[in-house]
C-alpha cells in the first residue's frame, strides 16, 4: 500500500504544479492555452455607479454622426449603474438637455487599452423597435487620427427592429458604412433579448475571429484586407465602449416605439485575455 500512496502523491504535486495560479477558468468561456491570461476584467459585484477606476462616460447628445435621439450622461445612475451582479445601462424616454431619451456610453478610453487578445462581454440586449446597443472598440489615437482612420471593432451590434440578429464587423478608412464597403457578417439567435449569451473577440496581428457563445462565425483577415494603415489600422492599441443608442440611421430605420422605454442592456461581467 505504501508505494501506492507515493504514487498518489506525486501524481497529485504533478497536477497542481501545472494548474496555473494566475488564471481563473471563466464560467461559460473557452478554455484557453497556458499562455494566455486573464489580464482585465470586470465582474459587476460591487453596487452602485459604475468602476470609475476602469470606466468613464462620453456624454453629449450631438447624434454621434448617426442621427441618434438620446442624450448620453454622466454618473448618473438612472442610465448606468450595478445592481444584483450586472451593470445596467438603460436607455430612458424623458426631456434632457433638449433631447427626448437619455442612456449612456461607458468606456475604457484613458483608463485601458488593449493590442490584441481576446475581448468578451456576457450581455442580454434591450427589446423593441429604436434599440440599438452595442459592444465595441475604437483606436487610441480617435482624438489625433478621427474616425475611420482610427479603426473600428464592433464586437457586437443588435438593432431592435431586426431583434435576434447579431452583427460583427470593423470599419476602417479603406472599408466603412460611410462608403458601404465596410467589413462584417450576422448570427442568428432567437433568445437575445430574454437570455445572456457571450460576445466576444479573438484579435491578433493578423485577423480578427469573431464569436457568440463561442461559436466563430466570422474572420477578417489582413491578407485579405491590404496591409496598409488605411486598410488594416489594427495593429495599435483600442478602447471598449458599451452603450445602448436610441434610433439613428441604422437603429431608427424603422422608427422608434415610443411605448417601450425603458429598455435596458444588461452586462454580467467583461473580460480581457492576452
Amino acid at each position: 500500500m505504501k508505494p501506492l500512496f507515493l504514487v498518489k502523491i506525486v501524481a497529485l504535486a504533478i497536477v497542481l504544479a501545472c494548474k496555473s495560479p494566475e488564471v481563473p477558468l471563466p464560467t461559460n468561456s473557452p478554455i484557453v492555452s497556458g499562455a494566455r491570461k486573464l489580464v482585465w476584467s470586470d465582474e459587476f459585484d460591487k453596487s452602485g455607479l459604475p468602476d470609475s477606476t476602469k470606466w468613464g462616460y462620453e456624454v453629449g447628445g450631438n447624434g454621434w454622426g448617426n442621427n441618434e435621439l438620446q442624450f448620453y450622461t454622466s454618473r448618473r445612475s438612472e442610465n448606468a449603474r450595478v445592481e444584483n451582479g450586472k451593470l445596467i445601462i438603460e436607455a430612458r424616454k424623458e426631456a434632457y438637455q433638449g433631447k427626448s431619451y437619455t442612456s449612456a456610453r461607458l468606456l475604457t478610453k484613458n483608463k485601458t487599452t488593449w493590442t490584441y487578445g481576446r475581448i468578451e462581454a456576457m450581455a442580454k440586449l434591450p427589446k423593441g423597435v429604436g434599440t440599438w446597443p452595442a459592444v465595441w472598440m475604437l483606436g487610441k489615437n480617435i482624438s489625433t487620427a478621427g474616425w475611420p482612420r482610427s479603426g473600428e471593432i464592433d464586437i457586437m451590434e443588435h438593432v431592435g427592429f431586426d431583434e435576434g440578429v447579431i452583427h460583427g464587423t470593423v470599419h476602417t478608412e479603406a472599408y466603412n458604412h460611410a462608403k458601404k464597403t465596410e467589413k462584417g457578417s450576422a448570427i442568428t439567435l432567437n433568445d437575445v433579448t430574454t437570455k445572456f449569451h457571450l460576445y466576444a473577440i479573438e484579435w491578433t496581428a493578423d485577423k480578427i475571429d469573431f464569436f457568440v457563445d463561442d461559436q466563430k462565425y466570422y474572420t477578417v483577415e489582413k491578407s485579405v484586407l491590404g496591409n496598409s494603415e488605411a486598410q488594416w489600422p489594427f495593429e495599435q492599441p483600442f478602447f471598449l465602449i458599451l452603450n445602448v443608442a436610441v434610433g439613428g440611421n441604422w437603429g431608427g430605420q424603422k422608427g422608434v416605439d415610443e411605448t417601450i422605454w425603458p429598455q435596458r442592456m444588461e452586462v454580467d461581467y467583461v473580460r480581457v485575455y492576452q
